[in-house]
């Protein structure tokens, strides 16, 4: 965030940020100002809010804060900058003089939980407990999940610790986000196809999930299938068992599994290096996003475990996308973090019981679908890393040594600002994402998986059409159901010799009319059968 994008007349949080010129890298979701009249509207992106004259709070730190927590939505990497700035002395003052008032008492309680570090809590320090965050405004604990904290009377209703929390903020988009009925589409499909339908083609989508995943990195398929077939593989297996995949040793044996036998790694797990998303173009590293050391790791996922333990109920679709883009920006391993970060939806998907086992959601093939959907998937991870690495490339170098790591990363990356990171790192709007992974989400099912589940009815009656004219074993069928897509309709020689009778006059023409019809039953034909690669 810059100056500039302050108002003119600035109050609440955006005069706070002028006044002691703490400004969040990642934008305030609400500017409020003072102007002629009341009224809201939408700015690029952010709220921008006008109160009349007589609401504008007295030039003052409590005054201010107090406005902030009240009118606009709380956010956590701003108010950190800020209380470090500020220090303790203008919470205190604001307690101290108001030791029963809700505002005085949620700001005394936020700066402990931001800062670590303590108040005096007066004397005559009372009141009715009070929600630390407000939940019409942002995500917050399940109400079973609420802690009571009795040194300042607040309900302890942040999702996360002081470690990482994301920010979720309730904008209209979110909220129609966090409506995505996962079970309820999935169930939709499995009325529509049938259960069976569906568990047969599990196998199928995910191999596709992980063909995909990889497809994202960058990595070409074709020269890795044993790691396509091998994550395919752990996906089928791993998901929803176990520990969650977020402290060192759950960690280190997907991770494991994920990369196989043969790795560079000294130590997997947690990693014990820097690290950095970038790429190297003509011999120069082009860094677009610094993770955090790996001091913080443990500490960050053990946040968003408890994300996901304080969120038990809520949407899924809103509490898979938090752990998935959480764990990609943490960022907690030497290699496989992208693989993992995917595996994490389905994961989570799973564990809530939205999806059934043995299905995986074909995700990426989604966000891989072309460069538009890639842009789309890269655009929200900006959100983030944008901003962070326009305040922060200064801060970044490469030293002209090498230093090997203990977990066995050989690099020469330097960065110095870590202050400055921290706390994007620690506590990163995530609101964005959940809209987008909603949206990919519900296009998965009503899209991907309706694909492949028509195409599989088509097949099942291609070959049971295929057997009125000529008996043969399935086997053989899809071997013919498949030249039919390879070769236009032409009977190839390979498959006259493997199976005879087929040149016998009228079967062929007959098998084929009886395969187009077959798929024209689903009310779509196309050149071949199916045009895309289907794995055997």
């Amino acid at each position: 965030m810059k100056a500039e994008d302050l108002p003119v007349d600035p109050i609440g949080a955006a005069w706070l940020a002028r006044q002691y010129g703490q400004l969040p890298l990642s934008r305030l979701h609400v500017l409020s100002q003072v102007g002629g009249q009341r009224r809201g509207q939408v700015v690029d992106g952010y709220r921008l809010e006008t109160f009349p004259e007589n609401m504008r709070p007295q030039s003052d730190f409590a005054s201010h804060l107090q406005f902030h927590l009240r009118y606009e939505v709380v956010h956590f990497e701003f108010l950190s900058r800020l209380f470090r700035a500020g220090g303790p002395q203008p919470v205190q003052d604001w307690i101290d003089s108001e030791p029963t008032g809700q505002y005085a008492r949620r700001s005394a309680f936020l700066y402990e939980w931001l800062t670590g570090a303590q108040l005096v809590v007066p004397a005559k320090l009372a009141g009715n407990y009070v929600d630390a965050l407000d939940d019409d405004r942002v995500v917050t604990s399940t109400p079973a999940r609420i802690v009571k904290n009795a040194r300042w009377r607040i309900n302890d209703n942040i999702p996360g610790t002081p470690a990482f929390t994301p920010l979720v903020a309730k904008t209209d988009a979110v909220r129609d986000a966090i409506q995505t009925d996962v079970a309820a589409l999935f169930a939709g499909l499995a009325q529509e196809f049938g259960e069976e339908l569906l568990l047969r083609a599990a196998a199928w989508m995910t191999l596709r999930e992980s063909r995909a995943s990889f497809a994202i990195e960058g990595e070409d398929d074709k020269a890795h299938t044993t790691r396509i077939q091998r994550f395919a593989d752990v996906m089928a297996r791993r998901t929803g068992t176990g520990d969650l995949p977020l402290s060192d040793l759950p960690l280190a044996e997907l991770q494991q599994e994920i990369l196989g036998p043969r790795h560079t790694l000294k130590h997997l797990g947690l990693r014990n290096s820097p690290v950095f998303v970038g790429e190297t173009i003509r011999f120069q590293e082009i860094v677009h996003y610094v993770a955090p050391p790996d001091d913080y790791l443990r500490d960050m996922l053990d946040g968003v475990r408890v994300f996901l333990e304080r969120t038990q109920g809520q949407s899924s679709a809103m509490r898979s996308t938090v752990a998935a883009f959480a764990f990609v920006y943490i960022h907690p391993m030497a290699d496989g973090n992208g693989r993992v970060h995917r595996f994490l939806i389905n994961d989570v998907l799973r564990r809530d019981g939205v999806i059934p086992a043995p299905v995986i959601l074909p995700v990426s093939a989604v966000i891989d679908a072309d460069a538009g959907e890639r842009r789309a998937y890269n655009d929200v991870l900006d959100v983030v890393s944008k901003p962070l690495m326009e305040a922060i490339r200064d801060k970044v170098s490469f030293s002209r040594t090498q230093v090997e790591y203990p977990d066995g990363v050989v690099s020469n990356f330097q960065f110095t600002g870590v202050n400055e990171a921290l706390p994007v790192w620690r506590y990163p709007d995530l609101g964005a994402h959940v809209v987008y992974m909603a949206n990919v989400l519900a296009r998965t099912i009503t899209e991907q998986m309706r694909e492949e589940s028509r195409y599989l009815r088509s097949h099942h009656r291609a070959r049971e059409a295929v057997k009125e004219i000529v008996e043969m074993p399935d086997l053989q069928v899809d071997r013919v159901i498949r030249s039919i897509e390879q070769n236009a309709g032409k009977l190839s020689g390979a498959l006259s010799k493997e199976i005879p009778v087929l040149e016998q006059p009228g079967v062929w023409d007959a098998i084929t009319e009886a395969v187009a019809n077959a798929f024209m039953d689903e009310g779509h034909v196309e050149d071949s059968v199916v045009k895309r690669y289907r794995p055997t």
